[in-house]
């Protein structure tokens, strides 16, 4: 088929190339552009091709099984292959395929109602988008109205994020975003974002001597707010457990310490939950570990283990209030077009079905509880601290103990390299801090069972040492 536009003439190939004569692989490199990745020497060294995947497993196209320790990207939480889900969007397709939530259907009702359900009140205004990156969009555009509606005649728009931490590539996540390399391309960014130390206690400039955290980085957040002025400032964000960055959680009494400040000056706390959320931490919310309540929660990966691409922003009541009056003009001006689409809301409710029937995040405390407790045993000079909660583990690798070097980012890259060797996929804190991209990150489905746990130690161990 041909078509002829400014004396240009181009042909439109009306069917994929046979497999036989061109190979998946070619296709990838010729047409795919991955996110975070340097296509020059694709061809020598070209991606993991996987065909296949069963319960914490995935198969690549020659049949080789690797245990998958990452859960893809932090989200297969009930593993792969659940027919259950399947089933549930098939159905939904046959039913109603699409509909925007300019009006309303039952899968998105359903699924607010039970998000609400799941969570203390007053949270409960459900607000669906596509992905993690647009929950968080959607909070801080959230927090930027409401703050202005509850606080006439301020300018609320700042918000305070941590170092480290990474909430999204959106232009607006990115900003909250603490990761330089990850921002500097794009920038100048979106203003009125500013960033404090992150809860990292073994090398933290406020506390690393000390046996425990003393909660100055917490601090640092009050101490920004008054300098700032608080008739300034919207919000604060942050995740219970920073994710891509290195696996930091967040100490006793954090949380709460930030819940007392936003208190205190009026600001929002908007907790991040989109790795952590679904039971990844060893409880069903990240947040539930501290006792504190948010006002405003962000969600994806988890909510339908990925199964299908959905986000949702949850806002405490007096938020939503915030957004009504009288005269009826108060709204909060967004829409998502595939946002709460119908077959995205049938896979989280099968989703959340299996989550908390099966009570994965009691899985999830277990065999955190026991990985933590046999790496952290591990004896070598490489490893400079083993931190996590639940299913979100950590390993940083350093030269050695005592300087406290971050290992190379070579020597982590053929390490991944040598994990995949093995027969297990782990991950790392790419692009994080310059210099300091030296975290593995393990991450599996919370079915992970002993035997398989047993089997990511062994390689964590065996490849250590040849580190």
């Amino acid at each position: 088929m041909f078509s002829q536009a400014g004396g240009v003439i181009f042909q439109y190939n009306q069917r994929m190339p046979e497999a036989t004569s061109v190979s998946l692989r070619d296709l990838d490199i010729e047409h795919l552009w991955h996110g975070n990745l340097q296509h020059k020497d694709l061809k020598k060294r070209p991606p993991l091709e996987v065909a296949s995947a069963e319960g914490c497993y995935v198969f690549d196209t020659e049949g080789r099984r690797y245990l998958d320790a990452m859960a893809g990207l932090f989200c297969v939480n009930v593993g792969y292959g659940r027919k259950e889900i399947v089933n549930a969007v098939a159905k939904q397709m046959a039913e109603l395929p699409y509909y925007p939530l300019t009006q309303s259907h039952g899968p998105a009702a359903r699924l607010a109602a039970r998000v609400a359900g799941l969570l203390p009140k007053p949270l409960g205004r459900v607000f669906f988008s596509n992905s993690g990156s647009e929950a968080v969009e959607t909070a801080l555009k959230m927090a930027r109205q409401c703050s202005r509606r509850m606080h006439p005649g301020q300018n609320r728009y700042k918000v305070i994020a941590r170092h480290r931490g990474y909430h999204g590539f959106t232009m607006g996540a990115l900003s909250a975003t603490g990761q330089a390399p990850r921002r500097q391309a794009f920038e100048p960014l979106v203003p009125g974002f500013l960033h404090v130390a992150p809860p990292d206690h073994y090398r933290c400039g406020f506390c690393s001597a000390q046996s425990t955290c003393t909660l100055s980085c917490a601090d640092e957040f009050e101490r920004v707010i008054r300098m700032e002025a608080p008739e300034t400032v919207a919000a604060i964000i942050a995740e219970p457990v920073i994710g891509g960055g290195g696996i930091l959680p967040d100490p006793e009494g954090y949380l709460a310490r930030l819940r007392e400040i936003c208190d205190r000056h009026g600001v929002l706390l908007i907790v991040d939950e989109v790795i952590t959320g679904f039971g990844r931490t060893g409880k069903l919310f990240g947040f539930e570990h501290s006792g504190i309540r948010p006002d405003i929660l962000t969600f994806a990966k988890g909510l339908t283990s990925a199964y299908l691409p959905l986000g949702a922003t949850v806002a405490a009541e007096h938020v939503f209030e915030a957004f009504e009056d009288d005269g009826g003009e108060a709204k909060f001006t967004q829409v998502s077009t595939f946002g709460g689409h119908p077959c995205s809301a049938a896979a989280a409710l099968a989703n959340l079905d299996i989550l908390t029937r099966e009570r994965l995040w009691e899985n999830s405390a277990r065999l955190g509880g026991y990985l933590l407790e046999k790496l952290t045993a591990l004896e070598s000079p490489h490893i400079g601290e083993v931190r996590g909660r639940g299913l979100l583990i950590g390993l940083e690798l350093v030269e050695d103990q005592r300087s406290k070097t971050p290992l190379a980012e070579g020597r982590m890259i053929q390490l991944q390299r040598a994990f995949r060797e093995s027969g297990v996929l782990v991950g790392r804190n790419n692009d994080s801090v310059t210099g300091f991209c030296n975290v593995l990150i393990l991450s599996p489905p919370l079915i992970l069972n002993r035997e398989q746990a047993d089997v990511i130690i062994s390689a964590i161990e065996s490849n250590i040492a040849r580190v």
